[in-house]
């Protein structure tokens, strides 16, 4: 990431931490639109807020909460409650697919997006972002307590899903 006179680039940033973002915004989100459409707002207000983000010393750190903040905010509007399908009511593709790997993934997204919300999110952060309770306790606006039992929660219903899917844990 480039820095100028001690202040980061927001192109640079943007370049390095904007894919990032809108993987984060997709595991958060049960739509893959809907979270190119947080992230895309979320940047466009960066660009507003620029001079006092740039201020900071972690604002990749601040993108993340930009990103949770906009994906539970999100989630309360009624407009964007509407889905033309679940993920979840799709057939299930073959296991001769071509794309193993990739439909792997993407059956693994589809059973994290049947959680509630909050252990969705806890989980996106500490499984995809890699994040320490603490750091999650403070995007969250909660207690690390919360953010353990909400992980341990939404592991217990992964596992329930797993083997109702038939699914059989390595």
């Amino acid at each position: 990431m480039q820095q100028v006179r001690g202040v980061w680039d927001l192109e640079s940033l943007v370049a390095w931490k904007g894919p990032q973002l809108v993987r984060l915004a997709q595991v958060l989100l049960r739509d893959e639109h809907q979270a190119e459409d947080v992230v895309q707002d979320v940047l466009a207000t960066c660009v507003l807020k620029w001079s006092r983000i740039q201020a900071l010393e972690e604002p990749s750190a601040y993108l993340n909460q930009m990103v949770v903040n906009a994906a539970i905010s999100s989630r309360r509007r009624p407009w964007r409650r509407e889905h033309a399908s679940d993920p979840a009511d799709l057939p299930e593709q073959s296991t001769s697919d071509p794309a193993g790997p990739h439909a792997e993934r993407q059956r693994c997204l589809a059973l994290l997006r049947r959680l509630p919300d909050k252990q969705r999110i806890t989980l996106a952060l500490r499984l995809y972002e890699d994040l320490p309770d603490a750091e999650i306790a403070d995007l969250m606006n909660c207690s690390t307590a919360t953010v353990r039992s909400n992980a341990h929660r939404g592991l217990a219903t992964l596992r329930r899903l797993l083997a109702e899917e038939g699914i059989h844990r390595a």
